[in-house]
């Protein structure tokens, strides 16, 4: 498996310095301001860089002062670092973001390295500076392997959002029957992608559906046909019923688990390399987070997984090694993975999620 090992980000809004090594499973927790979400931002940037949107995110985002560590007079650039561990060796993808004339953000570096294993010296792609958008895919098309290697990579470092279940979120909106590659980053064409599910991998379909009946129990199945234009909704039934549901009349909760559990039950060659999901836990009930942070432990056996959390009891069902504490130390966020040998004795009398609340492992409001 593919693994993104080490990440180091300097200057990225409240993240001055950070060198962190990351595990297949990753459980961000802190207060709130702490910087967590500041870290999930980095990746969606990542996702609109890496889609040709670079300079659209800058403009969406509050234009580049809001993204240098407290604005361009303190920082005038972003570095960041990403160590991919592949089967023969490391992949890095290396960049220096600096700031420019129109409050915006070019390139003043772009490097792709590739170390193989038992070799000491890395092969090295400059790929110049002074561009607005990144190169990588430009040099994947010229047939170089690196970046061939780190484009692949870097589009499936993928962040989700199902935070928005409004009337007029997409979820709860009709889908192009074709658009069902991978999930949208919204779930706005979970419906087509439950379709080919169902059409061919009725397995994972199966799996997707009883998991969803252990968090909503009065759900019996999707009702998904396509119209006249190909378009399809996420239309369903209840146990014990012949009448059929719009995706209008799931509750909030229940439509973000549904989202949930397709993401983590897909088939595990759809998966992407990593998936990070900022709080999973908003909206669902006790129960639902248990079985939600079953599956996110399960998954992490066959992708990369980084979520934060404020939620005690999800916290209680990972282990402390893989959670990472993350501090506001006076202007600065602070990133550390927890030591399960420090907090041994605490933990053989409270859970990891009460150790927490009572602010033993910092990450807490205090």
């Amino acid at each position: 498996m593919n693994r993104l090992q080490r990440l180091t980000l300097n200057g990225f809004k409240s993240i001055k310095a950070m060198d962190i090594e990351l595990r297949p499973l990753n459980i961000l927790i802190g207060a709130n301001g702490a910087g967590k979400s500041n870290l999930i931002s980095f990746f969606k940037m990542l996702n609109e860089m890496m889609a040709g949107r670079f300079q659209q995110y800058i403009g969406m985002s509050g234009r580049a002062q809001s993204l240098l560590h407290f604005g361009a007079k303190i920082t005038p650039q972003i570095e960041a670092k990403l160590e991919f561990e592949v089967e023969n060796g490391v992949d890095t993808y290396h960049l220096r973001l600096f700031y420019a004339a129109g409050d915006t953000l070019f390139f003043a570096e772009e490097t792709l390295s590739f170390l193989q294993t038992g070799r000491t010296s890395p092969r090295i792609d400059h790929l110049g500076a002074g561009h607005q958008e990144t190169k990588i895919s430009e040099a994947a098309e010229e047939g170089k392997q690196t970046a061939k290697a780190l484009k692949y990579l870097l589009d499936r470092c993928r962040v989700y959002h199902f935070h928005d279940t409004s009337s007029t979120a997409g979820v709860r909106q009709s889908c192009y029957i074709g658009d069902n590659r991978w999930l949208m980053h919204d779930a706005g064409n979970l419906a087509a992608l439950l379709l080919k599910f169902r059409e061919e991998n009725i397995s994972a379909y199966q799996r997707i559906i009883g998991t969803i009946r252990l968090i909503a129990p009065f759900f019996h199945d999707f009702v998904l046909e396509p119209d006249a234009s190909n378009r399809v909704i996420l239309n369903w039934q209840e146990k014990e019923s012949d009448g059929v549901f719009g995706p209008h009349q799931f509750s909030d909760g229940t439509l973000r688990a549904i989202c949930l559990v397709t993401l983590l039950l897909q088939p595990e060659d759809k998966l992407p390399e990593l998936i990070v999901v900022d709080e999973p836990e908003l909206g669902l009930h006790p129960y639902a987070l248990n079985v939600m942070a079953a599956l996110f432990s399960k998954a992490s056996l066959h992708t990369q997984i980084l979520i934060s959390t404020q939620s005690s009891s999800f916290l209680d069902n990972f282990d402390p090694e893989d959670v990472i504490a993350v501090n506001r130390e006076g202007k600065e966020s602070q990133f550390k993975r927890l030591n399960p040998t420090v907090l041994e004795t605490w933990l053989d009398e409270y859970s990891l999620g009460e150790v927490w609340e009572k602010n033993i492992i910092g990450g807490g409001p205090h």
